[in-house]
């Protein structure tokens, strides 16, 4: 990166370009480079990694302002982060960071996380790629502190980089001062009784998608969501290979003919 070239930070999100979430995140990391935000023109929140292959995408500029650039998506957040990097963009982005998402994206919740697959896209494309979310739903949500730590990480992303095939799924406690900022691991855990019956005007069931989550390590004080629990923000470096090396040796052994 030439010493007299901002950095480029791509930004996005699940809950659309609307949302707090990221317009409060864009207000905080803008003095850190140039700033250019694609993000869906409605919520696809728990979308994964999905792409649109069925119909074409359209792309809106919202608004252009001195190093920032916003733009709304018909699309998914990964399709945000495909036409960013393959049509808008001029050079690769020197940061990627999506978020901030209205909710926890802790624990087995990166699996179904509009979000985190923005983030996971964004390292498949070789950027530094951060996740940042706020653990609470409440319409009123404040995202001052979520805001604050997703610019610390950036801060240090942006200066020390990151591994290839890595990012970091940051999320941040609510209704509390936090603590600090702990590294953590992914909590072993999955989501149970996922759907409340409930009945339409018709007299028909319908199935809202609703859950508890179920910790299979609550005392694990390297977990995030033991950190969340405790008033600390929890970072966990995520990786794009999905390989489980630890039962390839075995497999070879059984299953090669």
């Amino acid at each position: 990166m030439s010493i007299n070239r901002k950095p480029l930070i791509l930004i996005t999100n699940d809950d659309g370009i609307s949302a707090s979430g990221i317009n409060q995140l864009i207000e905080s990391v803008r003095p850190l480079g140039e700033i250019v935000a694609i993000a869906p023109d409605s919520a696809r929140s728990g979308m994964s990694s999905a792409i649109t292959a069925i119909h074409p995408l359209r792309l809106n500029l919202v608004k252009k302002e001195e190093n920032l650039t916003v733009y709304s998506c018909t699309g998914t957040p990964v399709d945000c982060v495909k036409l960013g990097v393959n049509e808008v963009l001029r050079r690769k982005p020197d940061l990627l960071i999506a978020g901030i998402n209205h909710g926890s994206n802790a624990a087995i919740c990166v699996i179904y996380s509009g979000t985190i697959g923005a983030t996971l896209e964004g390292c498949i494309c070789g950027i530094p790629s951060i996740g940042v979310s706020l653990c609470d739903h409440s319409p009123d949500a404040d995202f001052t502190q979520a805001a604050q730590y997703g610019r610390i990480v950036a801060e240090k992303v942006l200066t020390d980089g990151l591994p290839q095939g890595v990012c970091l799924n940051l999320n941040i406690p609510a209704g509390k001062e936090v603590q600090g900022l702990k590294v953590c691991s992914q909590t072993k855990g999955y989501w149970a009784k996922e759907f409340q019956l409930m009945q339409d005007p018709l007299g028909k069931t319908v199935y809202w998608l609703t859950g508890e989550f179920v910790n299979e390590e609550p005392d694990n004080e390297q977990s995030d969501e033991w950190a969340l629990n405790h008033g600390y923000a929890a970072l966990v470096p995520l990786q794009i290979n999905l390989t489980a090396y630890r039962f390839l040796e075995k497999m070879r052994e059984s299953y090669e003919l």
